[in-house]
């Protein structure tokens, strides 16, 4: 492929921007080479600056769960682009956006719009403390809730990608009122919750890690015992602490309701992302009236920002949400993202890679590791050389996954089973020449 101007503008980029990108994870550290830069995106493609089309599965990292520019979406904010862009005010949009979260998510009974997942967090966190008057709070290893001071502790994606434990700048005494456990195990949350009686102000989960790759609580379907999630909504009631679902990757993404309806557990308190905005700049966190009437002007905890509720963002999430509401759109997503899933674990066996897939509806993981990946631990055994030579091969052949072993991978409404197969097919040629490379290595060794 011809990556001539891709090069030239990392070169420009990195005498203006640390590391020449404006997030970590695009910088390509954890895979090698150099960052693609795009110019534009169409349904399943994307497209960068040399005229290479690539089928896109990282979507904005969740939020384009439609596909790049869907005609109806990009129609409502054209609308809404010539009647302002911000006005710093209330507008009638953003209640019909607060509505259809809702009706979607009904322990959301009060929901406030922010201007990311960070902004929700973190602020969802605030009230948790207020309203149990409690100040520590338990999080999960290889979870990561935003780059607030006290989250980034065992973070999981973005820290692990750089292969930072944490984050210099952060003063231990941010972190101290922030325990990091191992992700579904519920003893070690039991025992967190006892040991340190009447402290614990809430549990804050992803439902679905997405951070660590994607990553499914452990279900009571069969089970002996209970799940992760139905445990943790067990426990946080006996023990008078919050649980709050942070469904910035899973809500709308899993099930129209998030994990929350898939799973059937309810959060005291909910984090959602940019899907809600239709991959604009947005978050939102909300729970019971009772939690949520603390939030200034009705109560005394404080948050707000300038661009909470923007019309174009809000714009764009109405049309999202309108259409993800249509009948058959999750069972078809699921279909085609199993059929994918599945046809990643065959070329993986056929090609004698030890692998492991991991999905949950439109979200997987190809993870370069024979064990069953159930936490961070077991996510940290993926050879993350294999996984960075199998995107660059997988690169080469048109297919564009997330740049890291560590982060999950999306399937949108926009793939066809055309172009499910063409991933099938590239990731059979990819696996098999990392086979051969790897027999290459083993001769070479010998002699």
């Amino acid at each position: 492929m011809n990556r001539k101007r891709s090069l030239a503008l990392f070169q420009k980029a990195l005498e203006l921007l640390p590391g020449g990108v404006n997030s970590p994870v695009r910088a390509f550290r954890a895979v090698g080479g150099d960052p693609l830069f795009f110019e534009r995106g169409a349904g399943a493609y994307l497209y960068d600056v040399d005229g290479n089309a690539f089928l896109d599965y990282v979507g904005s990292w969740g939020p384009l769960i439609l596909g790049h520019g869907h005609p109806e979406v990009v129609a409502a904010l054209q609308k809404a682009l010539h009647a302002g862009t911000s006005f710093g005010a209330c507008t009638p949009a953003e209640v019909e956006l607060a509505e259809r979260i809702r009706e979607a998510l009904p322990g959301m009974e009060r929901v406030r719009l922010t201007n990311s997942g960070t902004e929700a967090t973190m602020s969802a966190i605030r009230v948790a403390r207020a309203f149990t008057r409690r100040d520590t709070i338990i999080k999960f290893e290889g979870c990561y809730h935003g780059h607030a001071d006290y989250l980034l502790v065992k973070a999981g994606s973005g820290v692990a990608t750089l292969g930072l434990p944490d984050s210099p700048g952060v003063p231990a005494e941010f972190t101290r009122f922030t325990l990091a456990l191992p992700f579904n195990d519920l003893a070690a949350v039991e025992r967190a919750l006892e040991t340190r009686k009447g402290e614990i102000a809430a549990v804050i989960v992803e439902p679905v890690a997405g951070n660590m790759g994607c990553v499914p609580p452990r279900s009571d379907r069969g089970a002996p015992e209970k799940g992760f999630l139905e445990g943790l909504r067990e426990l946080t009631r006996k023990h008078g602490a919050l649980l709050i679902m942070d469904e910035v990757m899973t809500g709308f993404r899993v099930a129209y309701g998030g994990a929350q309806e898939r799973f059937g557990v309810q959060g005291d308190l909910t984090t959602l992302g940019k899907i809600i905005g239709g991959g604009l700049p947005v978050g939102a966190y909300g729970g019971r009236q009772e939690i949520m009437s603390l939030v200034a002007p009705e109560g005394p905890v404080y948050q707000a920002g300038t661009l909470s509720g923007n019309p174009l963002t809000v714009t764009a999430g109405i049309a999202t949400l309108r259409l993800l509401r249509q009948a058959g759109i999750y069972p078809e997503l699921e279909r085609r993202s199993t059929k994918l899933a599945e046809g990643l674990r065959q070329a993986a066996q056929k090609a004698g890679v030890a692998a492991t897939v991991n999905q949950v509806g439109s979200m997987f993981t190809l993870f370069f590791t024979p064990q069953t990946v159930t936490n961070w631990d077991t996510a940290k055994t993926a050879d993350t050389a294999r996984f960075g030579g199998f995107f660059r091969a997988m690169l080469e052949r048109g297919v564009y996954l997330p740049p890291s072993q560590f982060e999950a991978a999306f399937v949108s409404l926009a793939h066809t089973e055309e172009d499910i197969e063409r991933t099938i097919a590239a990731a059979e040629a990819s696996l098999g020449s990392l086979d051969e490379e790897n027999r290459k290595e083993k001769r070479e060794n010998r002699n």
